[in-house]
């Protein structure tokens, strides 16, 4: 994960020139005041989203408690939307376009789905089991395998113990 890490300063670099490429680019053809307005207008809505989303997620996570049911799903969902609150508030048009792409129900369950693949990669399957719950496996029938059969030891003159000196590889 931290190699990933040395990336982000060149990742944010690149967001900032193609929003400023973008932002130009609708200024040109909608005309400079059109843009500020709209960026400001997505702005604002994230900042609105922002609330319902973290209350939605808020109160999903209790609901699932209180139940006594797998919390990850609810929490998942709610990261989700929170994060595209969180991309439509921030001051950008690609990162508005982003952000509201994430709060499309059918976006939003893609993205709900690929969070939860990574987490039940990355931690264990106990810790996933008790976050999303058992997990759903399918099972192909097909000819049974022979089980495998242990290898025998091998035995050298006879089983008797012979006297030695063992030497790792390397130190003589």
């Amino acid at each position: 994960m931290r190699r990933g890490l040395r990336f982000v300063p060149l990742a944010l670099l690149l967001a900032v020139v193609v929003e400023l490429a973008v932002f130009v680019g609708v200024g040109r053809a909608l005309g400079f005041g059109a843009a500020v307005l709209l960026v400001f207008a997505a702005s604002l809505l994230g900042l609105v989203l922002l609330r319902r989303e973290g209350m939605r997620a808020w109160r999903g996570f209790r609901s699932a408690a209180s139940a006594g049911q797998p919390p990850g799903r609810q929490v998942t969902d709610g990261l989700v939307g929170l994060a595209g609150a969180m991309l439509l508030a921030v001051p950008g048009l690609v990162s508005g376009l982003i952000g509201l792409l994430l709060l499309v129900p059918p976006v939003r369950r893609l993205a709900r789905a690929g969070v939860q693949r990574t987490t039940e990669r990355r931690v264990s399957s106990m810790v996933a089991g008790d976050l999303f719950g058992p997990r759903t496996v399918r099972v192909r029938q097909g000819a049974p395998q022979p089980a495998p059969q242990p290898e025998q030891p091998v035995v050298v003159d006879g089983g008797r113990a012979i006297e030695g000196e063992i030497i790792e590889p390397g130190r003589h």
